[in-house]
């Protein structure tokens, strides 16, 4: 039984990376427990021998006078007659025959390797899910739920959900489908597993998909300075170029438009209107009403700004159901009034 048992933590600690002493002291406690359970012994200990591969269990009792519980206290005669050295006091420790201990400590041993085996998957889970936190990570449609459209998918981690909720809005994911999902919360592990948030509606989401596919903004010269998404709709995203010689908008866009094609392609066909960031709120709100084309820009107070356009370009700067001017807004933190005037 102790060679196969340290066999077996080694193979744990080869596989698994769960140390083989943090597994020994979780087996010592087990199986202290569990004789006490059995046996009723109070006072029992495990000596465990990693260079011999070997684990014994000692029943401990104490020498007393009079014996009043024979689990745990030893008469003097019977004391001394197992050696003249036992005194009033003395512990006598007592090997527990195998045959019985092989049984309990069998069974226990199983249970906590076992165990160890869980929680060590799952906390190797949750650590490999913090260093993805707030990153975007692939992912591959493995279940779905056809009564809410709720799917699994595999993150190469574990399976996760991406509820229904966190899926962009008119896009159907099916088994099989490759997709790119944000992870937005890692929570401590509960019985079904880790607590992981995945989602593709998170404006992050876009941030990243950019860092990732722009060089220019993977090396830093191009900065994402702000962002406001309807998902599955219109993102905006402002950007500045630390580089005289680099072309912000350009650099996103790419040629013929190629480097955001990409991203608005993994993202179901949303548009996205990538604006230059400027420190100037009249030129930041006019180009953060992309595609219309502003006349005048006049500030009605600290966060508020009225804005005038051309009566062809009204419609356009407003939006399909006001959504242009809500995301400039959310992006530049203004509130815009529009005004259209003849031309």
């Amino acid at each position: 039984m102790s060679s196969e048992l340290f066999e077996a933590l080694e193979l744990l600690e080869k596989t698994k990376g769960i140390p083989v002493d943090y597994m020994l002291e979780k087996v010592e406690a087990a199986l202290v427990s569990a004789y006490k359970k059995e046996e009723g012994s109070s006072s029992v200990r495990v000596a465990i021998n990693r260079d011999k591969r070997q684990m014994k269990l000692y029943r401990m009792r104490t020498v007393v006078e009079n014996v009043e519980d024979p689990k745990s206290e030893i008469s003097v005669e019977e004391a001394r007659g197992i050696s003249r050295r036992y005194v009033l006091g003395s512990v006598v420790e007592d090997e527990v025959k195998t045959k019985n201990f092989g049984r309990i400590s069998a069974q226990t041993a199983k249970q906590v390797i076992v165990q160890g085996i869980r929680e060590a998957e799952k906390s190797n889970i949750i650590r490999d899910y913090e260093k993805k936190r707030e990153e975007v990570i692939s992912a591959v449609v493995v279940k779905r739920d056809e009564s809410n459209g709720d799917v699994v998918v595999d993150t190469g981690t574990s399976n996760a959900l991406l509820a229904r909720g966190e899926q962009i809005p008119g896009e159907e994911l099916y088994v099989g489908d490759r997709v790119k999902v944000f992870v937005t919360e890692v929570g401590k592990a509960d019985e079904r597993g880790p607590l992981v948030t995945l989602s593709r509606i998170h404006p992050a989401m876009v941030k990243r998909m950019f860092e990732a596919e722009i060089p220019e903004i993977a090396d830093g010269i191009v900065l994402v300075k702000g962002i406001s998404r309807e998902a599955g709709s219109r993102t905006k995203i402002a950007v500045l170029s630390r580089d005289e010689n680099v072309d912000a908008v350009g650099a996103c866009i790419g040629n013929r438009g190629m480097r955001v094609a990409d991203i608005v392609e993994e993202l179901h066909g949303e548009k996205i209107d990538v604006i230059q960031y400027s420190e100037n709120a009249e030129a930041y709100i006019a180009a953060a009403l992309s595609p219309a084309t502003v006349k005048e820009v006049e500030f009605d107070g600290e966060r508020s700004a009225k804005v005038i356009v051309d009566g062809d370009q009204l419609s356009l700067a407003i939006g399909k159901e006001g959504q242009n001017v809500r995301l400039a807004a959310r992006l530049t933190g203004y509130k815009i009034d529009i005004k259209g005037v003849k031309a």
